[in-house]
Parts: C-alpha cells; structure tokens; sequence
C-alpha cells in the first residue's frame, strides 16, 4: 500500500505575473530550440532549473547543476517562488483536445507525495525499461537542488469512480488557471482542510500504483533515498510528487510514440522483402498510413505502418500473428503487445537493427513521414497500447520496451514544486 502524504508545496508568487510564461512541459519532452525559447519567456521560467544551460565559460559539465541549485535558493530568497502556507493535496485538472477529433477530454490528478520503494515491494508498478544516462542527469539536478522540480504521473485501480468522485468534489482554498499550448487548459487548486486530507489519504491508502509517466525520475529519486543508508523514522529522502490518477478516468489518453530508424543500410527493396517473410504488405502514400492502421485497429487487427521515402508507405498485417508472437521472450501479454512485435520481430530479427542508439522517437506520425520522405530515415509507425496492456504487464513483473506508452497531455512542470527542506 503507497504512503502518500500532503506537503507545503512550491509555487510562483502573485510577483511574477503570467504564469504560463513560468510553466513548462516535462525536460525529456523539450527541444534545445523549445527549451531556448520557453527560457526566453522568463528568467524565472522552470526550464532554468529543469534543463539548466551549460554556459560557454563553465569550468566543467557539472557547474550547471550547481547553478540551478543556487537559482532555486535566490529565487525562493527574492520571492519569485513560496511555500504554501499549510500542507495541501493539489487537485490538478487538465482540459484538452487530440487532433482531428472534435471532442473535449477532461482529466483530474491529485499531487502528493508518496514514499518511493523498490519495486520489487509491489507498492509501486513499472511498466517500461529506462535509460541510465537520463537517470545519472536527474540525480545530479536533485542533489544539487534537493528538490523534486518535475511531478511524475501514477494511475490507481477505481472502478466505481468513489476515489475519483472524492478528490473532484473537495473544497479548494483557491485556484490557479494556465492556458497553454495547443488550445489546452491547466488548473492547480490547493486543498489544506485536514478533514478532508485524512478522507483521500484513506481513500487511496489501499491502492497500488502504476507509473505511468516519469520512470526515470522514480528510480532517480530511489536511488538519492538509497544513498543515504539507513534512517530512523520518516525522512524527507522517503518521499517524491506524484500526480494520481484513477485508472478509469474517461480523460486517460494513451498516444502511440513512433520510431525513426537513422543510418538503415538496406535499400526499400530489401525491407520489403526481409518484411514479406511474415507480412502480407499493402502499399499507400505515407500520410495515409496511421489511417490504416486506425481502421485495423478498430476491428481488432494488428498493423504496422513503415514510412519510405518518396511518400512511399507500407501497410504490415502479420501472416501469422501467433507465430510471429512466439519468436520473442515473456509472456503471452507482453509478446502480443505492438511495440514488442515492432521491437524484437520487425526491427531485429527481420531487418536486423540492433541496440537503441540510431532510434529517435516521436508522437507525431506525420514528423515521421516527413523525416522518412527526406531520405536516411526509415519511420515504423503503431498503434498505442492500451491501459489495461500497461495493468497487466506490470502487474506481471515485466517490462516493455523503452517509450512504449505516451500519456497525454503531459504534466506541467512549474506549477508546484518541493523542496525536502520543506518536510513535516
């Protein structure tokens, strides 16, 4: 069961005006061009902490950590950021739209801290394999910051909706409205009456949680507690933000993430071959290509999408799906899975791709077909996964591949922060 507990979060001041020039989206997520103009927006803006700039004079790679540590204490210092005044839960509500789908999607979250444990503890779920190299850049910015700058995102079982009622229909002290990007809109709103603190503690004491965005900063903020050794009693290490969502909430929205394969040496002649061996292939100009595999999709079919250039597009329905399915390891969920198939099947064993290093991702598919049609890049284009797949495998014990599952929208950095010098 997570141990989850309200906390004096961090937010901007009434100082600093708009805060939609102050928020960010997550820093795995932002360009170099993105992060430039977001920190243009402001000196405040939280990408100087979140991506702090390595500077042309520093002595070494690591003086930009040291640096965002020392911006967060001068702006908590000169009053751009403050704590709350009493400890709250945060309701967070996202309001937004998908393309080419005329309908409004609403999402609700509680922020919290929650005790972060190891994961063979069953308290909280993973689902995807991570990167190291992303996990090594995080612990340094929450050593140097002690803070946790980013919140992750975690789903929780609620199938009557009770949890989920609860959490939409607590009084808030007041509320902080964001427009931002893409015609979305964002609300933050404090709770600190503790009655009804005790009630959502209770309410979600029993549940398991399932990461569903931010692995990397979990195992980052594991690893900082790890650190430490051992400790008598609650420490501020224990415990990181967690936006919580019911597993049933109608705004849950998973989005495929593509692969763009760079550097393939086999000509369009040899994929199509190698990919014949298992395949039945229909061909169709690229921009029509998620068309097709929506209309699979909706009738219970597995496809894939293969980006050439030329506008030149490949329709893959497997000959024999069971078959193809057993050529991977695990189990049965995770084998049938669509990133799997593309991952263990399609790229390595039929067209012989190995490792991870010449794959760029991506949730746009018509950026796929566009880096396809300049000509080096080969994009394999999926459908997502869906939310009960991610339940399943992670209740098993596995894991699937890295960037298998794309909730959206994501998490807006900047709206609370928190620092462990703040821990009741």
């Amino acid at each position: 069961m997570p141990e989850i507990r309200a906390f004096r979060g961090l937010r901007y001041t009434s100082n600093e005006g708009d805060i939609s020039k102050l928020v960010a989206p997550p820093y795995d997520v932002i360009s170099p061009a993105e992060r430039d103009g977001l920190a243009n927006e402001s000196p405040h803006n939280i990408v100087h902490l979140t991506l702090p700039a390595h500077e042309p004079d520093d002595r070494s790679k690591f003086i930009k950590y040291a640096r965002a540590g020392a911006l967060l204490a001068e702006w908590r210092r000169d009053g751009a950021i403050a704590p709350e005044k009493a400890p709250a839960f945060y309701r967070y509500t996202q309001e937004f739209k998908l393309d080419d789908i005329n309908q409004t999607f609403k999402r609700t979250a509680l922020i919290s801290l929650i005790k972060v444990e190891p994961y063979e503890k069953g308290v909280v779920l993973p689902h995807e394999q991570t990167f190291p190299k992303h996990k090594e850049d995080r612990l340094r910015i929450l050593e140097a910051t002690r803070s946790h700058l980013e919140c992750i995102f975690g789903l929780y079982e609620d199938a009557d909706g009770k949890i989920d009622k609860a959490i939409k229909a607590a009084e808030a002290d007041s509320t902080v409205e964001v427009p931002y990007a893409s015609g979305s809109s964002h609300r933050l709103e404090p709770i600190t009456d503790s009655e009804t603190i005790r009630s959502l503690h209770n309410m979600l004491a029993g549940q398991k949680v399932w990461i569903a965005d931010g692995h990397h900063r979990y195992e980052t903020a594991l690893t900082f507690r790890q650190m430490l050794g051992d400790k008598q009693g609650p420490v501020a290490e224990d415990y990181m933000m967690m936006a919580l969502t019911s597993m049933s909430d109608p705004g849950l929205v998973l989005l495929p993430t593509h692969r763009m394969i760079n550097g393939m040496t086999l000509s369009a002649d040899e994929i199509r071959a190698r990919l014949a061996q298992e395949f039945s292939i229909e061909e169709v100009h690229s921009t029509r290509l998620m068309h097709a595999l929506d209309a699979a999709h909706k009738i219970g079919r597995k496809a894939f999408g293969v980006a050439l250039e030329g506008g030149h597009g490949l329709v893959l329905t497997p000959i024999d799906f069971d078959r193809l399915a057993a050529m991977d390891n695990g189990s049965s969920a995770l084998r049938s899975l669509d990133v799997s198939v593309l991952h263990h099947v399609i790229l390595e064993k039929l067209l012989g791709v190995k490792g991870l290093e010449n794959i760029a991702y991506t949730r746009d598919a018509r950026e796929a077909e566009r880096m396809a049609n300049q000509g080096g890049t080969v994009s394999f284009l999926m459908n997502p996964p869906s939310v009960e797949d991610m339940r399943t495998i992670a209740l098993g014990g596995e894991k699937m591949p890295q960037k298998s599952t794309y909730y959206f929208p994501k998490i807006l950095s900047g709206l609370v922060l928190w620092s462990l010098g703040d821990f009741e």
